[in-house]
């Protein structure tokens, strides 16, 4: 196992957690840690007010269970100690993670935090605030005896910390995470041999930079851009990045690549760092300048917690956000109160415009030829993917505006000893201008379906034979044409779904939306293999308590592409 690959996951498991808990109301502006972070920062994430992490824990804390963890993360007598120190606090921390109160104690946390992640240059720096310090320490402590491993201390201007080495002795290159405390603020970072000490001085807080982000209005114009809740903000700047590997000295990830080129002799990138490929890079990242993320809601409570976020690929190039918008097709809606769906899947695409937009995004994407050798090498690639042929395979489907799959409720049960369903309310649904024509068309490629006397008045046509299902299975299907849409069902409910399409029209609402709830899908199988009295099987025991809905969503605006976030949890019920 590589180590640095263990303290990427580690690393990633925290910051992951953290973006999780991005919420507030107002980007604060005066905020002093602001001071520390540059504002030519490749990303950031910040947490700009207290987050209620204890109440957001127990509503989370039944959906994370430790079970499995010793047998994804082995560790055996091969195993070096810095790996050992890793996933002794990966295991900890998921161990924990059910038990909030037992969770902040042993990591020193308090009820409600505030959270940094950014990087200076290349290195990454995450800050949190501790209410004690000492237990936080305590818990490396264990990880050390638990591992082997042994820290060494340091002192960067006033700050003292701990370093664990994640290379050997004799490695050219030395990499160590380091851990520091200042005024309750914790700092995880790296430090590697061509570091200056003065970078890690800035890491952990001991000087502020000299053109820090609280000089800019960049969190607040994010936020009004894009209708986010103003203090949870987090970012990816592709116009710094690209600055950062086409530039000598461009901003701080430039100038680190740099010294680094001279300590090895050569640079790797310094065929991207001809005036040409400069300027042709940086136009790209004007056109597509950053990737941010906000909440547009939350809710949070020990009994349950809410997350709407939003991701935005920032975009500026009007000719590919217009050709993404005219492919955008139609997605059923079957909100309702009092029957949540289980799983819904729904893909809008207007196959009529499909190559037509493909081709548009086809010819900017060639347009204007770079003369930057690895943009040019890309270019000429791309000519082998000519949308032409696109038309010639969507022929088939024209007048189409989308597809979804729903699954409302499901029941098993066991029929002579193999499992059945005692119910099934499902829905498969293609929406287009002209049904009919598309079971026409489909014909000589399904004989089957020429015997079916479908009409386009609703009135359905029972197609179980054709599915070829055991009886036992108790499976019953119907095909209909409900006004715009083509739809199989099977089931009480699916029959009112189907008869809910013909209120909906196909105007073009959305390019996909992925809805599911986890508890509904898991419990018919926990409850069937319960009354069989069979071993319930560990993966399942861990989601039968799984209580969270998931609604995910991609579409286009004007401002980019976004990609829609929507979590909802329940604490158990024991």
């Amino acid at each position: 196992m590589n180590k640095m690959a263990i303290a990427a996951v580690v690393l990633a498991v925290g910051a992951g957690g953290y973006l999780l808990t991005q919420q507030g109301s107002s980007v604060g502006t005066s905020d002093p840690m602001l001071d520390y972070i540059p504002a030519d920062t490749l990303a950031f994430s910040g947490q700009l007010a207290p987050f209620p992490l204890k109440d957001y824990l127990y509503s989370i804390a039944g959906n994370y269970q430790a079970q499995g963890i010793d047998e994804l993360l082995q560790i055996d007598d091969s195993s070096s100690p810095q790996e050992r120190f890793f996933v002794s606090l990966y295991k900890q921390y998921m161990t924990l993670l059910p038990t909030p109160d037992a969770l902040l104690s042993t990591y020193g946390l308090a009820d409600s935090i505030k959270s940094y992640f950014y990087t200076l240059g290349a290195l990454p720096v995450m800050k949190t605030q501790l209410s004690n310090p000492a237990a936080f320490w305590a818990e490396l402590d264990r990880a050390e005896q638990d591992s082997g491993l042994v820290h060494t201390t340091g002192k960067a201007g006033e700050s003292e910390y701990r370093a664990y080495a994640l290379t050997d002795a004799d490695d050219k290159e030395q990499i160590s995470v380091i851990f520091s405390e200042k005024q309750g603020w914790l700092t995880v970072t790296l430090n590697t041999s061509v570091n200056d000490v003065a970078l890690l001085e800035t890491a952990l807080g001991e000087k502020k930079v000299d053109n820090p982000l609280s000089g800019t209005t960049m969190l607040q114009d994010i936020a009004k851009t894009h209708g986010f809740m103003q203090d949870s903000i987090s970012f990816i700047n592709h116009v710094e990045l690209v600055k950062g590997l086409t530039t000598i000295d461009g901003n701080m990830l430039a100038k680190q690549i740099s010294k680094m080129a001279e300590t090895q002799g050569e640079d790797p990138l310094a065929e991207l760092k001809t005036p040409t490929c400069q300027a042709e890079f940086a136009a790209i990242a004007a056109n597509w300048p950053r990737t941010v993320m906000g909440l547009n809601s939350y809710s949070i409570s020990r009994a349950e917690s809410t997350i709407d976020a939003a991701v935005v690929v920032e975009s500026n190039n009007q000719v590919i956000l217009s050709a993404l918008n005219k492919m955008s097709g139609f997605i059923p809606s079957f909100n309702n109160s009092d029957h949540e769906n289980i799983l819904s899947l729904g893909l809008g695409i207007d196959v009529n415009q499909l190559a037509p937009a493909l081709n548009e995004i086809w010819k900017d994407l060639q347009t204007p030829s770079y003369q930057c050798e690895a943009l040019a090498q890309m270019q000429g690639e791309l000519d082998e993917l000519n949308p032409a042929m696109v038309g010639m395979m969507t022929g088939m489907a024209n007048g189409v505006k989308g597809m979804s799959v729903t699954l409302a409720d499901y029941k098993l049960a066991e029929t002579n000893g193999e499992p059945s369903f005692e119910k099934l309310d499902a829905l498969i649904s293609i929406s287009a201008d002209n049904p009919m024509m598309l079971i026409d068309m489909a014909k000589p490629f399904f004989p089957p379906l020429a015997s079916i006397d479908l009409k386009d008045n609703g009135d359905p046509v029972d197609i179980t034979p054709m599915l070829m299902l055991p009886p036992e299975y108790g499976v019953s299907a119907k095909v209909a044409i409900k006004g715009n849409h083509l739809v199989v069902y099977t089931g009480d409910r699916g029959t009112e779904l189907a008869d809910g399409l013909y209120k909906q029209t196909l105007n073009a609402n959305g390019f996909f939306d992925f809805a599911v709830d986890y508890q509904k899908m898991f419990m018919p199988l926990v409850d069937m293999i319960e009354m069989s009295g069979e071993p319930m099987p560990e993966e399942l025991s861990v989601l039968k308590d799984y209580d969270m809905r998931l609604n995910m969503s991609v579409d286009f605006t004007d401002k980019g592409i976004v990609i829609g976030s929507k979590v909802n949890s329940k604490a158990s019920v024991k």
